[in-house]
This record gives C-alpha cells, sequence and structure tokens, in this order.
C-alpha cells in the first residue's frame, strides 16, 4: 500500500496549504476551474514526457478521468456528462483536485465521476455492464460534515489501489448531489464475484469510518436498470 500511504502524506500537505491560501484565493466555480485545471494537468504530462524519470514525479498505477455532470433537462444524458481530464500522476490529481469546487459545495444536481480510464461512467460501458454498486446515502444536511471528507477518501482508495487484490475489479466512483439524499458510489466490474464485491465494501467501509450499525449495500446495474435506483434490490449487505 505504499502509494496508498504517499497520496495520504500528499493529502495532508496539500490540503494544510489549501486551508491557508482559501481566503486569498477562492476556488473558481466548476466550468472555469475545470478548464485550469485540464490545462494544468495537460502541462504536467508535457513535462513529464520530456522528464522521464524525474524523481519529483509518483506515477499511480492505472491512469484516472473526472467527469463533471450538470442536469439540464433541455438536452440528453451524455450531453450533460462533459469529461473533464485525465491524469496519470500524484502531482497531476493534487493539481486537479485543488482546482475544482469540493463535492460539498457542487449545486443540486450535479455529479462528479472519477473512472479508470477508457471506463465512462455509464451502465452500458462494457467495464461496467456486468458489474454493480457500493451505495451510500447522505442526508443533506450531513454534506458539509460528512461529503468532503467521504469523497477525498474515496478517491485517495481508488488511485492508491487501496482495495489491494481487489482494485483490478473496482471501476471508479461517482459522488451526486441532489435535494434531499446525496448519494456516493463505488462501481465495480463483475457484481457475480462475491468475495471481491464484499472485500471492496469492508474496505471502503473501514476508511469511512462508517460504523457497523450502519449498512451499506450493493446493487448490480442490471437491476438498477430495469428498477428505478430507490426500489433496486440489494445484492450484498454489509
Amino acid at each position: 500500500r505504499f502509494c496508498l500511504i504517499l497520496l495520504h502524506c500528499y493529502c495532508i500537505t496539500r490540503m494544510t496549504s489549501a486551508a491557508g491560501l482559501s481566503e486569498l484565493a477562492p476556488r473558481m466555480p466548476m466550468e472555469s476551474s475545470a478548464a485550469a485545471a485540464a490545462a494544468e494537468v495537460e502541462m504536467n504530462d508535457e513535462e513529464s514526457a520530456v522528464a522521464i524519470g524525474n524523481p519529483q514525479k509518483h506515477p499511480l498505477h492505472n491512469r484516472w478521468t473526472l467527469w463533471f455532470f450538470k442536469n439540464d433537462r433541455q438536452k440528453s444524458w451524455n450531453e450533460n456528462q462533459k469529461e473533464v481530464t485525465s491524469f496519470s500522476f500524484v502531482e497531476d490529481f493534487w493539481a486537479l483536485f485543488n482546482h475544482i469546487q469540493p463535492a460539498s459545495k457542487l449545486p443540486v444536481g450535479c455529479d462528479y465521476s472519477l473512472f479508470k480510464h477508457g471506463i465512462n461512467p455509464m451502465w452500458e460501458d462494457p467495464g461496467n455492464v456486468n458489474g454493480g454498486r457500493w451505495l451510500i446515502t447522505l442526508d443533506k444536511n450531513k454534506r458539509n460534515h460528512s461529503m468532503d471528507s467521504f469523497w477525498i477518501e474515496t478517491l485517495l482508495l481508488l488511485i492508491g489501489e487501496g482495495f489491494d487484490e481487489d482494485s483490478d475489479e473496482v471501476c471508479g466512483a461517482i459522488v451526486q448531489i441532489r435535494a434531499k439524499q446525496d448519494k456516493l458510489s463505488v462501481w465495480t466490474r463483475t457484481a457475480d464475484k462475491r468475495d471481491s464485491c464484499v472485500n471492496i465494501g469492508q474496505r471502503l467501509k473501514e476508511a469511512l469510518k462508517i460504523p457497523d450499525n450502519i449498512q451499506i449495500a450493493y446493487q448490480t446495474h442490471t437491476d438498477q436498470e430495469q428498477k428505478s435506483s430507490s426500489m433496486a434490490k440489494s445484492t450484498y449487505v454489509l
């Protein structure tokens, strides 16, 4: 778990720096901050191509892509889902994360999605079609208290391969801001792989420090597609 430990060290350093600068340089709105973040990540990638073996750059095991969804009823779902940028290094992740709005500050109806590069955040994608998701719901009153810490811990688990031997089964994660209940979910590749799914759920619950008396549920994408998400049955419960 060296990469995950490294990411947590960066987390402490970068978030402390961000806190000190927050009053002087508040984060930009999503539309403008996404462009700035993408530009910085692209620049970092170009520098990495030149400075191969640069000890200051820490490569991730996978390349990841951030998506942003804004619910506009006049557009199709695909039009509302925007690819922001991709990154392959620890430093590029923080360049992105420190540019964009925290999840708790997103408008109602908006999502962030972080998925392995090449997998789109939709049920129909070949990487997701046979899978499902671990779902955590949060009352909107807990948005400011818990959402941001839950989201960053989930991101660090993803990009730091924090699910150990089951990390290959993880496709990505989504945070959704809604009027009544917010949602955070981790998507997996194969719903039928019970042991892997349960291990991923247990690791997620442990990382987010969710008490044993609070359950989280796993739903298959097939069941969600056939029913509304609120009516989808739980395949596994922890």
